[in-house]
Parts: C-alpha cells; sequence; structure tokens
C-alpha cells in the first residue's frame, strides 16, 4: 500500500518517470518467467528474449538491473529535492522573522 503511494506521489512530481507498472512489484505477475519467451501479455519483447534460452534471461536481468538503477536515481533526486525545498522553507522562515523584528522596532519608534 506505502510502496503504490509513493510510486504515485514520484509520478505526481515527476511526470516523465517510469510508468507505475516498472515502479511497482503488482505488475510482475503476468511476466512469468523473465527471460523464458514470449510473455503472457501478447508483446514479445525482441527477438532474443523470444527464443529464450540463456540470452534471454541474460537480457531480462540486464533490463531489470537497468529499471532497478533508474528508480534509484529517481528516488535519490527526490530526497535531493525534498531536502533542497526543506532548506529553503528554513530560510524563508529565517527571513520572515527577521522581517517581523525590523516591523516591531520600527513600530516601538514611532511617535506617539
Amino acid at each position: 500500500m506505502i510502496k503504490m503511494f509513493v510510486a504515485r506521489r514520484i509520478q505526481h512530481w515527476y511526470p516523465k518517470a517510469l510508468p507505475l507498472s516498472k515502479l511497482s512489484s503488482s505488475g510482475s505477475s503476468q511476466l512469468g518467467d523473465l527471460g523464458s519467451g514470449a510473455g503472457k501479455g501478447g508483446g514479445g519483447g525482441g527477438a532474443i528474449r523470444e527464443a529464450g534460452g540463456s540470452f534471454g534471461k541474460m537480457e531480462a536481468a540486464r533490463e531489470e538491473e537497468y529499471f532497478y538503477k533508474k528508480q534509484l536515481e529517481q528516488l535519490e533526486r527526490l530526497k535531493n529535492d525534498q531536502i533542497h525545498q526543506a532548506e529553503y522553507h528554513h530560510q524563508q522562515i529565517k527571513e520572515h522573522e527577521e522581517a517581523i523584528e525590523r516591523h516591531k522596532v520600527f513600530l516601538e519608534n514611532l511617535p506617539k
């Protein structure tokens, strides 16, 4: 449940990110045995994967590794963006507090 929520938030913040089916493990039920030939979904996935055998399994492993690394990069970018946003908001709070103090001093120094 939480994993799907995170995947949806990533899609919301990064529209060009990987499709949800690649981010969540729920889409793997239709794959069958990776690299063993054409999948249940109707698409073949290329000549090497359709042929099956060790080359098909190796290609499937490379594809899984690619998407795993892509997901790690996206999560790292998301983490960095959140850190930068938090720093920005802390800076804004500091500037607003300083402005409030300046206005208080100004109001105290006004002639009555």
